[in-house]
């Protein structure tokens, strides 16, 4: 049951990738005019946007495919307080996404970060004239590079794998 879970987790993150690698490649088909910059822009935003979703998803696969390694068959859980309360605080998983959770810069923390930047509307941002030329600071807001997303994505692979080879052992 819960390879099925595994399945569905790493089905996510493959099409996560899949969008991720059309950025590398041109972005026009072949036989057809490039797209002007306006055009790129919006495939580059709605791969990134539609990839960062797909993360964000896998991580809640997550969560429910290791409920399932614990045989809660009902168990939904969406963060990572309803998963230690389904399972135990003190189950091995558990505390090693509270560690990741923990650590800067975690695949954990980055998708903490996408999901609250892609859940809300951009900051208004304030226009540059002399008068305030010096108090401008601009919050860009987590990292939405390929590489980054991609890091992410393989941290979290990962982390499923092997969870799953762990527990198939068994």
């Amino acid at each position: 049951m819960a390879s099925q879970w595994h399945s569905l987790v790493s089905q996510k993150l493959f099409l996560a990738r899949t969008l991720l690698g059309q950025l590398d490649r041109a972005m026009a088909p072949n036989n057809e005019p490039a797209p002007n910059e306006a055009e790129q822009a919006l495939r580059r935003e709605a791969a990134i946007q539609g990839a960062t979703e797909l993360l964000l998803r896998s991580r809640g696969l997550l969560l429910v495919m290791i409920a399932r390694l614990y045989q809660k068959k009902s168990a939904e859980p969406s963060t990572l307080d309803e998963l230690a309360k389904a399972i135990g605080e003190e189950s091995n998983e558990v505390n090693r996404l509270r560690e990741i959770e923990r650590s800067a810069g975690s695949w954990w923390n980055h998708l903490d970060q996408l999901e609250m930047a892609q859940g809300r509307p951009p900051a208004t941002r304030k226009t540059v004239s002399t008068e305030n030329i010096i108090a401008v600071s601009a919050d860009s807001g987590p990292d939405r590079s390929v590489p980054a997303l991609l890091k992410t994505l393989n941290a979290l692979k990962h982390f499923a794998d092997d969870l799953e080879e762990q527990h198939s052992e068994w």
